[in-house]
This record gives C-alpha cells, sequence and structure tokens, in this order.
C-alpha cells in the first residue's frame, strides 16, 4: 500500500494512440488522476469511464491530468475505445500484474468471459511531486467514488489547500 504524502512508483504505460505515457512526465497543475479499471469485459468500468468522458473538460480545467490504464492486451483495450464512448480519454493498456501489486491493487482470477488475471478498480490522485495525495482502491467492480463527487471534492482541496490524510 502507498501512503499519502509518500512518492508513488513510477508508472510507464502504452497507451492507444500510440504514444507512451510516464506518470514522472507529467505537469499538472494540480493533480494526475489515474484511474485503473478492470476491462473490457466490465460494464461498471464502461459507465465509469463514460462518465470520466463526460466530465473531461472539468479535470483539465481543475488542472487534473487523467489517464485509465488497465492489464487488457492492446486488442481489447482498441475494441473498449471502440465500443464505449471515451473519444478523449487517454487509454493505456497492458498494465503488468505484478507492478499493480506494486501499487497495492487487487487481482482477481477470470470466471467466464474474463481474462485469466486482472487489476480491479482503483484511482489515485497523486500531486505533481508525485506524492500519493488520496486513493480509492477496491476488490470489485462497484463502490468507486462518483466523479461527479470527486470533482467537487477536487475542488474544496484546491479550494482550502487541505493536505493529504492517512499518512501516519
Amino acid at each position: 500500500m502507498i501512503k499519502p504524502r509518500t512518492e508513488t512508483p513510477d508508472l510507464s504505460i502504452n497507451l492507444l494512440n500510440g504514444t507512451q505515457w510516464t506518470l514522472s512526465e507529467q505537469q499538472p497543475e494540480h493533480f494526475t488522476l489515474v484511474v485503473v479499471y478492470r476491462g473490457k469485459h466490465c460494464p461498471v468500468c464502461k459507465k465509469y469511464l463514460e462518465t470520466i468522458q463526460e466530465h473531461l473538460d472539468d479535470f483539465k480545467s481543475k488542472g487534473v491530468n487523467v489517464v485509465a490504464i488497465s492489464s487488457d492486451s492492446k486488442e481489447r483495450a482498441n475494441a473498449s475505445y471502440t465500443d464505449w464512448d471515451i473519444a478523449d480519454v487517454p487509454l493505456g493498456y497492458d498494465f503488468p500484474i505484478e507492478e499493480a501489486r506494486s501499487w497495492g491493487l487487487y487481482i482477481s482470477k477470470g470466471i467466464k468471459d474474463e481474462p485469466e488475471e486482472f487489476i480491479e478498480p482503483a484511482i489515485f490522485l497523486i500531486r505533481p511531486d508525485r506524492t500519493l495525495y488520496a486513493s480509492s482502491i477496491q476488490t470489485m467492480p462497484f463502490a468507486r467514488p462518483k466523479i461527479v463527487d470527486l470533482l467537487k471534492s477536487i475542488d474544496f482541496v484546491i479550494d482550502k489547500d487541505y493536505p493529504a490524510r492517512g499518512e501516519a
């Protein structure tokens, strides 16, 4: 588990647009939001990422860079990009399971039409200096922070210069 106010591991992941996204190269005004989603097989993830798409400009206006990543293969991630309404969400693929474990993420064994193993959802709100501000790590597809609530919280944090909590 990564404690708030401590440096996160660096993260580099290939994006569907043919570029590589690297956390240490991000220069947001306030935060980077890393959204880990389960993969193409997850209808809850579809809705979550589509909600992020709806509010992408809101994140940008608050100085928050957003990326969504999964352990899906390039082909499965491309199918998500094509089938879901997420045209502007930077989408990363092939997030290694072992690297996900170093972030404290939960891994599930696939059932039915799921991949053999995949990463359960999480969000990480990371300051420009790569220290963790907040995280929400799930063991299931549901119980994620609502995007509108997250945006309101970011407003509060910025306005009040509210410190990261949970570091003790």
